[in-house]
């Protein structure tokens, strides 16, 4: 239960981090609701991004709810897992999109240093939620099949 507490703290943070933030931005301090929602693709970009981020962040917690009932090798832990592997991909992909953003849109126009640099930390982290959902749905699935068969 604690962990599903965190889960949704992060969530709530993350949410309020995304709609907070883009109003302190230096070019959009000034600027209406319109100019910052709408006129930036950046921005675009990091909304499509967050949709497979708070879709893993619900399945880890559909998860944990499982784990706390002690039905942890069901098939619909190994569907849990598989779609949490799956948002973590997708995440790198529209993060390596980002990083080609920073670097051919605006590079020489805006410091992009600190924007690649965390992109580079959220790869790595999104390629070890990945790679850790992998291996235990393949240790869960491994598990389930050679369990008893009920029909």
């Amino acid at each position: 239960m604690f962990l599903q507490a965190v889960i949704v703290l992060l969530g709530v943070g993350a949410l309020a981090a995304m709609l907070w933030e883009p109003h302190l931005e230096g070019r959009n301090v000034n600027a209406s609701l319109f100019q910052v929602y709408f006129n930036d693709p950046f921005l675009a970009l990091a909304y499509l991004a967050s949709l497979p981020f708070f879709v893993a962040l619900y399945q880890a917690f559909m998860l944990l709810g499982r784990i706390g009932r002690n039905k942890v090798f069901t098939p619909d832990s190994i569907r849990a897992l598989r779609v949490i592997r799956y948002c973590a991909i997708s995440l790198v992909a529209l993060l390596l999109a980002a990083e080609a953003w920073f670097i051919v849109i605006v590079r020489g126009q805006d410091d992009i240093a600190g924007g690649v640099a965390i992109a580079l930390f959220l790869i790595f982290v999104a390629t070890t939620v990945a790679a850790a959902a992998s291996v235990l749905e393949t240790a869960l699935r491994n598990t389930f099949d050679l369990g008893p068969r009920v029909s």
